[in-house]
């Protein structure tokens, strides 16, 4: 599978520009990232990628891909459901016993009874997360999905997940540049339009739970994605 962005130019209105000719490449399984300042574009183009925004100018290609999944940081779930009559009914009962050691897992457990308006930001985001892992797609956009949970917590998930779902695609977006460079395989870096090219690519540690990582690389490659946004 692969998603090719060629020559993506798009704009809000002729005055301001969002992207000049960009594009990009996300083309195997596992965590990659799209990374860059505030403001510059990447929840836009994170849509673009689910196909929910299109381009002015330019395509996106998808190969061996029916569709892509975007989930942020702002869904809701039914007020009249607890978490666990939500799940039991929209989930697939082969997955019900995964679901509930993922839950353990995500630090949330004790949420199953709750109703969604009950819990704190960063539960709502975990809750939401599991939900959509169990979407039969290869590819996940995660939109600051772990917006609002501690760094130890975001950290255990990711590689939980990255241990769950080998197969699947996951395009990450995050403000935390340690966690893109520590588990993230391909950076996509954007920048703001006035900036050329407005699109730079980066290879990440990647880091898997039976990795030991090298504190002084992971370093050097912070300092070199904070540099080019």
């Amino acid at each position: 599978m692969y998603i090719q962005g060629k020559n993506i130019s798009f704009s809000y209105n002729s005055q301001h520009p969002v992207f000049k000719n960009i594009s990009f490449e996300y083309s195997r399984p596992g965590f990659h990232a799209l990374f860059g300042e505030s403001g510059v574009g990447k929840s836009t183009l994170a849509k673009m990628i689910a196909g929910m925004v299109l381009p002015d100018i330019g395509v996106i290609d998808y190969h061996a891909l029916d569709s892509v999944i975007y989930t942020t940081n702002q869904e809701r779930f039914p007020g009249w459901q607890t978490i666990e009559q939500h799940f039991d009914s929209v989930l697939p009962q082969s997955v019900h016993n995964l679901w509930r050691k993922m839950i353990i897992d995500f630090g949330i457990e004790h949420c199953q009874t709750a109703r969604f308006s009950e819990l704190s930001l960063g539960q709502k985001n975990r809750v939401n997360l599991i939900r959509y892992l169990f979407q039969d797609n290869p590819v996940l956009v995660m939109d600051e999905s772990l917006a609002n949970v501690d760094e130890t917590m975001r950290e255990a998930i990711i590689l939980r997940i990255k241990q769950q779902f080998p197969k699947k695609c996951f395009i990450y977006i995050s403000h935390h540049v340690r966690e893109v460079c520590k588990f993230c395989d391909h950076i996509v870096v954007l920048r703001p339009p006035d900036k050329q090219p407005q699109v730079k690519s980066y290879n990440g540690h990647n880091l898997y739970p039976s990795q030991s990582l090298n504190t002084e690389k992971l370093e050097k490659s912070m300092l070199e994605i904070v540099h080019a946004s």
